[in-house]
């Protein structure tokens, strides 16, 4: 299978089992359009069908072209096979790597999208205490198996109402690496309302990665994101988030915000925060139930596609000006990325990552907590409910009719799961405004990565 686009005047063209990619000229793109692969797997395109481009481009550039395509079809680079459905059935299932740890079903801040109703899941607001932190970081170590690096993501609700419980979890952490030979990977998620100087001396230095919580532009920011009391966080949030983002550097951060269908000009407020200085940005589309206002809709599709190709335009100026930033979406890996069986089975969530309330709940991932149908098990007895983790077992792109023959399952996984129970009720069902976009983010990010490589060529030369 292949995935032929266009995009900002590149022809490129995607060999989807293979994972290769290659920039293409106009006649190779029209070749692509016209021929077939034979019985002998050839590419042949008939004599009828050529008569123009040797007319247009030349008959013997056109033979050339045609001998390049089955160079490539040769070398398992254009129009491979997939690997055989048995053969990824067949892989064992993973092992928990990754926690979730809610710390505090509790927040600060009262945001207008907010899947975790401020905080509360649903439920009361509570504090995770430290015999439950302490027994799921045991769990992860016990259900970790032979893997050594293991992750740990502070979340809530907001993690930094519960800050001395974060430090102390921390050190218990690394006094457990001492004892078991494993090693933590401890990362936080926060609004920024709670940063202070002592707290995010403490972050920078025992936190891998950073989460920074803010939408973009001051009115948006302020119409999602406010106060208990309705004062917008803008003005509050945006120096403590600048005076961390300059405390990590070089260590991973990022800035994270959500666009709803009242910010679909979405592309202004990356451009906002890159001109604050920030270098590691992701705004990402909202989870919202369709019901809701602020949900996207089909209708809106086109218009987003649009906003990335703007947000794709500015990204450039921006490299081309020597202050580039990174934006999140943007990003592929075509080199190092995950493996097959990681691609094909998704983010892990109830296989290989789970979250934790701050009663020791195991559930899938944060965005499932609170739906009882999807309660695993518990810190203290684990997982109990071995069909929820059977469920989610079997949710690789292989199981969903929907994946099976598009050209971008290798690069989404089949999708948030969440969004596609919220969505559609099941799974195995992947919610398909965001197919739409994550296909529209891919072009886009690959269109970007042949201009750098342009780019570099013309540097060079």
């Amino acid at each position: 299978m292949i995935h032929k686009f266009t995009k900002n005047g590149i022809h490129m063209v995607l060999d989807v089992h293979s994972g290769a990619v290659h920039v293409i000229d106009a006649l190779v793109d029209e070749l692509l359009n016209l021929g077939s692969l034979d019985e002998e797997e050839q590419f042949h395109v008939p004599a009828e069908k050529r008569k123009k481009l040797n007319t247009d481009f030349g008959q013997q550039a056109v033979a050339e072209a045609l001998k390049e395509i089955n160079q490539l079809i040769l070398h398992k680079l254009l129009f491979t096979e997939p690997d055989t459905l048995e053969k990824m059935k067949t892989q064992q299932p993973g092992v928990i790597k990754a926690l979730c740890l809610h710390v505090a079903h509790d927040c600060n801040m009262s945001c207008e999208y907010c899947f975790a109703s401020e905080g509360t899941f649903k439920g009361q607001r509570s504090l995770m205490n430290r015999e439950t932190a302490f027994a799921a970081l045991d769990f992860l170590i016990d259900h970790s198996g032979k893997r050594n690096h293991l992750e740990v993501d502070f979340f809530g609700g907001e993690p930094l109402l519960n800050f001395e419980l974060v430090k102390e979890t921390v050190a218990y952490g690394r006094k457990r690496e001492l004892e078991t030979g494993k090693t933590f990977r401890f990362t936080l998620t926060t609004n920024g309302l709670g940063l202070n100087k002592e707290n995010m001396a403490y972050i920078n230095e025992h936190m891998s990665n950073v989460v920074l919580s803010i939408d973009g532009r001051p009115e948006i920011n302020d119409n999602m994101r406010h106060c208990h009391n309705g004062e917008g966080t803008y003005q509050l949030i945006l120096p403590k988030i600048k005076e961390m983002a300059a405390l990590r550097g070089d260590k991973p951060h990022f800035v994270r915000g959500t666009f709803t269908r009242s910010n679909l000009d979405f592309s202004k407020d990356v451009a906002h925060l890159a001109e604050q200085g920030f270098k590691e940005i992701s705004v990402e589309p909202v989870v919202a139930p369709a019901h809701s206002p602020l949900a996207l809709r089909e209708e809106d599709c086109q218009q987003i596609k649009d906003e990335y190709d703007a947000l794709a335009a500015y990204y450039l100026d921006k490299r081309l000006l020597g202050d580039p930033f990174r934006f999140f979406h943007f990003m592929i890996d075509l080199q190092q990325g995950p493996c097959m069986k990681k691609r094909a089975s998704g983010c892990g969530a109830g296989t290989e990552y789970v979250a934790i309330t701050p009663e020791g709940d195991i559930y899938p991932c944060h965005q499932f907590v609170g739906n009882e149908p999807f309660k695993m098990g518990h810190v203290s007895t684990g997982i109990t409910e071995s069909h929820v983790k059977d469920q989610f077992q079997h949710t690789t792109i292989y199981d969903k009719d929907d994946c099976r023959q598009c050209w971008a399952m290798y690069y989404c996984s089949g999708g948030c799961h969440a969004n596609a129970w919220h969505t559609n009720g099941s799974v195995l069902k992947p919610y398909q405004l965001g197919c739409e976009l994550e296909k529209a983010r891919i072009e886009t990010a690959l269109m970007l990565m042949a201009k750098e490589s342009e780019e570099k060529s013309d540097d060079q030369s």
